[in-house]
């Protein structure tokens, strides 16, 4: 891939999905309250309905450009000697790895963001200085499927 497309690639990806992001963010909040064990209200109801929007602007914006550039690198390495046959295989294949790339930057921003959410009073910072003291680096990946990580 050329310079120029990585870089268009990294750029207009990262914009689009923190433009996303950021737009839907108090719907987020909303659906995040809403399935919080503590009810609607208890964890904050419509009051503070951008906690936690640092995190999603911080890692919105690489997560999107890091799907989008491996997207692309991964869709051109497999397509030179490919037949029009395979092409819906390179394009699976490359949104797949894309997707797992993004998802290393996505899944720690969303513990620290859903945190957030159904705790208004506490910072972005706050959430993510307790989650590693508590659970360390492990525990930003793990709290996403409910799992505690154990010292």
């Amino acid at each position: 891939m050329e310079r120029r497309e990585y870089f268009t690639s990294l750029l207009a990806g990262g914009t689009a999905g923190m433009s996303v992001d950021l737009i839907l963010f108090p719907l987020d909040t909303i659906k995040t309250r809403l399935q919080s064990p503590q009810g609607f209200s208890k964890s904050g109801g419509f009051r503070g309905i951008y906690a936690g929007v640092p995190s999603t602007a911080v890692g919105s914006f690489p997560n999107a450009a890091a799907f989008f550039v491996t997207y692309e690198t991964v869709k051109r390495l497999l397509r030179p000697d490919s037949s029009p046959y395979l092409s819906p295989l390179t394009h699976m294949a490359a949104a797949s790895l894309g997707e797992v790339v993004a998802c290393l930057i996505r899944v720690p921003s969303e513990v620290i963001k859903q945190r957030a959410q159904v705790s208004p009073s506490s910072s972005t910072y706050q959430m993510l200085a307790s989650t590693l003291r508590q659970e360390g680096v492990r525990g930003l990946y793990l709290a996403v499927v409910g799992i505690k990580a154990q010292s």
